[in-house]
């Protein structure tokens, strides 16, 4: 639901009835993760995406049903399927989807409305929804802000209530969205009450150094993949607002010294375009002693060997060195700058995912597969 937070925000400004399919669980090859979400207003328009096509008719009609009706329902699609909708997912995957209304009868209307607001404005929140368990919890919601404070409850009593902040906390330090088993009390094991929670961050950066070119397309695919995008460069003729209209942040800066004063954590991307020994080994320097989920840096191969002999000169370890991605890049044969983007993009993908980067064709590995945890 939270993915589709300003979306949403708008309809229930405008004082529309809503329902909302949101994917509590996938196995096997089903194409969204948990969170995904596709919603309905009470004219039929709809947003979002809960398969990537093969079962939104489906969930659709389920959405038009709790409008009318006013009930939750917790459905599950699968490659065999033979429901009252006789709708399965081509792709072989099992894909269980929550349809909740968002009407003025909705008890947790005005919370979930915090936590959309919350996510539209990009600040931290987690929202926890009982999706399986006794008839009496289902439906209850709980909001988690960055810092543990928490309002609403689950109907179940306060240890209940503690125990799910706890659990919605540490999945919003995780940036994580999933499902969590509970027993009725608030024990921390499988009992009976299952819930979902959906973890909202502020996005992720990335910083370009170098107004080259290449930095003027990596920064549309950037802005594509959902990066708060930031171009950096000491040059103050190259970084421009009319070279680079889509970034988020322009800074005209000696690029260590602005990497050593900003912010870097986990999700943070690094793309090191400059070319320049002078600019690049004080910043690699400082790029690979950071807790960034990706550093790469432009070059010919006969450039990265130059700079890794810089580098170790400079007192890099072996360990540090290796998370250098130099030169940066999959090979997919481009040459324009927006070829070269589309390459960058692709290694951080695959970094992000767990992708091997070669074609699928003829291969046997799952399609779809869940990272260890969420980082670029």
């Amino acid at each position: 639901m939270l993915d589709l937070a300003p979306d949403l925000l708008g309809w229930l400004e405008e004082g529309r009835d809503v329902a909302v399919a949101t994917v509590v669980a996938v196995g096997g090859s089903a194409p969204r993760g948990p969170g995904a979400a596709l919603a309905v207003d009470s004219a039929g328009t709809v947003i979002g995406s809960v398969s990537g096509g093969c079962v939104e008719g489906a969930v659709y009609e389920l959405c038009e049903q709790a409008l009318r009706d006013g009930g939750s329902v917790l459905e599950r699609f699968a490659h065999s399927d033979e429901d009252a909708f006789a709708v399965g997912l081509t792709c072989g995957g099992v894909l269980d989807v929550l349809i909740t209304p968002l009407t003025s009868d909705t008890p947790a209307r005005t919370l979930l409305r915090s936590a959309l607001d919350l996510a539209a404005a990009g600040e931290a929140v987690a929202l926890a929804r009982v999706v399986r368990g006794p008839a009496g919890l289902l439906g209850g919601a709980l909001l988690v802000r960055a810092g543990g404070a928490w309002e609403g409850g689950l109907g179940g009593g306060a240890e209940l209530d503690r125990t799910a902040a706890a659990e919605a906390g540490t999945a919003l330090d995780m940036g994580r969205t999933g499902t969590v088993e509970l027993t009725e009390d608030g024990a921390r094991c499988p009992g009976g009450l299952t819930l979902l929670i959906e973890s909202s961050l502020p996005p992720p950066r990335m910083i370009v150094f170098g107004a080259v070119d290449f930095a003027a397309a990596l920064v549309g695919a950037g802005k594509f993949l959902g990066y708060h995008v930031t171009v950096c460069d000491a040059r103050p003729v190259f970084a421009t607002r009319a070279r680079f209209p889509g970034a988020d942040e322009i800074v005209v800066d000696w690029p260590h010294r602005y990497l050593r004063g900003t912010r870097t954590d986990a999700r943070t991307v690094l793309c090191v375009l400059t070319h320049d020994a002078k600019f690049d080994i004080p910043l690699l320097e400082v790029a690979l002693r950071t807790p960034a989920a990706f550093v790469g840096a432009m070059g010919s191969r006969r450039t990265h060997l130059d700079r890794d002999r810089r580098l170790r000169e400079a007192g890099l370890s072996d360990t540090e060195l290796a998370r250098l991605r130099s030169p940066i890049g999959l090979d997919l044969g481009g040459r324009t700058p927006e070829e070269t983007a589309l390459s960058i993009a692709a290694e951080i993908v695959a970094a992000r995912r767990g992708g091997t980067g070669v074609p699928l064709t003829g291969t046997v590995a799952p399609i779809h597969r869940e990272p260890a945890a969420r980082t670029a």
